[in-house]
């Protein structure tokens, strides 16, 4: 019985996108782990940085995250003291998220290190080369309905 040939790893797009993203998504990591925080803990603090407080639910439906997920981020964050939580000024049992002094100071240092992370391993491409590439990506997310944010 003969096999159809079957096509080579490297053959696949598929392949080469998840070698670059996860050397990329891991070389970030290390960058943020000496600042103590994880990618996700980045992504809800950059996602806060630019309101005064939200809501842990809308803050879920922003990131595509569970509320589940969303409060245990959030309790890490506290325990850190770069997020607090306060009642809701409308509603005294709803609770709203912000950034603390803290946090609010760490963000920038925190995206100059994805900015630094950006220029190694994109660094070499021209602003074309980069636009395309840029483009071509939201074309695939666009036509594939993605939308959950990247969080590990």
């Amino acid at each position: 019985m003969t096999h159809p040939p079957v096509p080579a790893l490297t053959t696949h797009l598929g392949y080469w996108l998840r070698m670059v993203s996860n050397q990329v998504s891991l070389a970030f990591a290390k960058r943020l782990e000496a600042k103590a925080v994880t990618v996700a803990e980045w992504v809800v603090m950059r996602e806060l940085y630019d309101v005064e407080t939200l809501a842990p639910s809308l803050l879920a439906d922003r990131l595509g995250m569970t509320r589940g997920a969303i409060s245990k981020l959030a309790e890490r964050l506290i325990a850190k003291a770069l997020i607090a939580r306060d009642a809701s000024p409308a509603d005294g049992r709803a609770q709203t998220l912000r950034l603390t002094g803290e946090g609010r100071l760490l963000v920038p240092e925190l995206a100059a290190l994805a900015d630094a992370n950006d220029a190694a391993y994109f660094g070499h491409l021209t602003p074309a080369e980069r636009k395309a590439m840029e483009d071509m990506l939201k074309a695939v997310a666009k036509r594939q309905d993605i939308r959950t944010i990247p969080v590990e």
